[in-house]
């Protein structure tokens, strides 16, 4: 188990700066993982961890190592990839065990060492096994087994479950979690899916074209996000915007659209006159009555059904939103809608930064 931190750390290429001064700690044992859009600097990022890309400018320490021009087989980390890159003409076992023998390990520990991954990953009926007779899962095991005998001080994941099936991925993202609480070691875990990062982190990195938008816990993050892009990008469906400006009626603050739609706001800090972005999570409307207080006439255009909820897309006036409901809704052309207490979310629409309530 290791600390890693990374400080003003820059990437470039030529001329052209991809990371942009990132800062960040990684306590022993914590599971990080960052994750953004394709090309945000995060596969970047974990391969300058390994020591698999140069650095430009900043440092990286690793239990207090700075680690900069340290060779990735010196730096005690493993890596699990995309694609399981294993020896199709090795073993299962001589797979997890290649890199002890390249140390030259005594051939006794290292078969100790693979029983021991291949205990704790349910491979061994397969130590005897070709990679090509071996499921996407099972060879993702593999993979892992192959670093896991090392035993690390830092594991790196980048996107390893991308080439599953959706069945598949939700089965090993719990092995995953549930091993690397087991083990204790740490671990960074870089993907562009966000149910993977929400469900298996102690904390998640949104990044933004080589930039830090927000770090936090996952629940955290999903509820105070920092800004719009973490907004809309945390979320599925994603949180809903309306651009509008504050305004003031007496004690009661409220946003309004231009087309006349009037959204509450709580203890916001917004002078008159302010413009901002109203957000609020599809699981935030509730159908209402047309008689109850803040009751929204809400405009149906199309309702999935997904099983355990449903999602209905509409429009206030102009503006589409999409609506989270528990419930199976009728088919019809109209309702009306009410936004939960507390379940606004409210920007500077100038900054795109987060307004904290007073």
């Amino acid at each position: 188990m290791a600390t890693v931190d990374i400080r003003r750390l820059v990437k470039r290429y030529g001329a052209e700066e991809v990371i942009h001064g990132i800062d960040l700690s990684i306590r022993d044992g914590e599971f990080i993982s960052l994750i953004g859009a394709s090309g945000c600097g995060k596969s970047t990022l974990l391969r300058m961890i390994a020591g698999l890309e140069d650095i430009s400018g900043g440092t990286i320490a690793i239990d207090g190592r700075e680690v900069n021009d340290v060779a990735p087989k010196n730096r005690d980390i493993a890596m699990v990839f995309q694609n399981y890159a294993l020896y199709p003409h090795l073993s299962v076992a001589d797979n997890m065990g290649f890199s002890l023998k390249l140390r030259d390990v005594p051939k006794a520990e290292i078969v100790r060492a693979v029983r021991e991954a291949a205990d704790l990953l349910g491979l061994t009926p397969y130590l005897d096994r070709m990679p090509k007779a071996l499921s996407g899962g099972q060879r993702q095991r593999v993979a892992m087994g192959r670093a896991i005998v090392r035993k690390p001080r830092v594991f790196l994941f980048d996107e390893p479950l991308s080439n599953l099936d959706a069945k598949l991925r939700v089965q090993m993202r719990t092995e995953i979690k549930a091993l690397q609480r087991r083990l204790g070691t740490t671990s960074i875990y870089v993907t562009h899916d966000q149910i993977e990062a929400m469900t298996m982190s102690d904390r998640i990195v949104i990044l933004n074209g080589g930039r830090v938008e927000q770090i936090g816990a996952p629940l955290d993050v999903y509820d105070r996000p920092a800004n719009l892009f973490v907004a809309t990008f945390i979320g599925s469906p994603a949180m809903n915007l309306i651009k509008a400006t504050a305004r003031r009626d007496g004690d009661r603050l409220f946003a309004e659209t231009d087309d006349g739609l009037r959204l509450p706001l709580a203890d916001h800090p917004v002078t008159e006159g302010a413009p901002v972005t109203v957000g609020v999570r599809p699981e935030h409307l509730n159908f209402v009555s047309g008689d109850t207080a803040g009751a929204l006439p809400f405009a149906i255009d199309l309702i999935e059904p997904t099983g355990h909820e449903t999602h209905v897309f509409g429009r206030f006036g102009r503006h589409q939103v999409v609506v989270i409901h528990s419930e199976r809704v009728a088919e019809t052309s109209s309702a009306f809608v009410a936004i939960a207490p507390g379940g606004v979310h409210l920007f500077d629409r100038a900054t795109g930064q987060r307004i904290e309530r007073s």
